[in-house]
This record gives structure tokens, sequence and C-alpha cells, in this order.
């Protein structure tokens, strides 16, 4: 085996896991209840253009589909990302349509009182 197919084994290799590796950071994006607020979008973007820019080069100057395909998981990972802190973002800044809240200006009154009905 020449060291061409073995760096080529190993890119492979780690790319395709790297598209596994996505999957907690989506998971935890989707079931985050401050609105998924810890994603950075900047870092996610770039992330984004980075693989995009990949693509490009794979299919432009490489003529490799396949090198191709697994970014465009990767991207597809990343746009997934973007896609739910934007989601949870936009949710949270906004109470739904037909919703309204009730403040109070007691509320260490209130919270006064329950620590004495506890004791």
């Amino acid at each position: 085996m020449q060291l061409e197919e073995i760096t080529l084994g190993l890119f492979a290799a780690c790319n395709s896991l790297r598209v596994l590796a996505y999957l907690p950071q989506i998971h935890k994006a989707a079931f985050d209840k401050n609105g998924a607020s810890a994603i950075s979008y900047t870092t996610w973007s770039l992330f984004l253009v980075a693989h995009v820019s990949t693509i490009a080069y794979a299919v432009v100057n490489r003529s490799d589909l396949w090198m191709a395909l697994c970014f465009a998981g990767n991207a597809l990972c990343c746009l997934v990302i973007l896609a739910i802190a934007w989601w949870k973002g936009r949710n949270r800044a906004s109470p739904p349509r037909g919703a309204y809240s009730v403040t109070t200006s007691n509320t260490r009154a209130t919270s006064i009182i329950t620590a004495r009905v506890r004791s």
C-alpha cells in the first residue's frame, strides 16, 4: 500500500466519521431549553462556507464526486445546526400569537411567602 492510498483512506474515514460527530451537537441544539443560545452563528457559518468551498474545489479542481458528497454531508449538518439555532432563537424571542404574559412586581414577596410556608 502506497502513502497516497493510506492518506486517502485516512481522509475518507475521518471525514465520514465527522458527519456522525455533528449528531450530538444537533441533538443538544434541538432540545436546548435556552433557545440554543450556545450556538455561535459565526463559527458554524464559517464551517458551512469552508465545506461549500471544499465542495467546489472537489468538483472543479479534482473532479472528485465522492469528496464533494462527503463535504456536502458536512455542509448539510452545519446548515441543520444553524437552522435549529435560528428557529429556536426566533421562537424564544417572541411569544406565540394570541399569548400574553402577566408580570408581577412583587416577585420577592411571593418567594418570601413561599419560603415561609415550606419551613
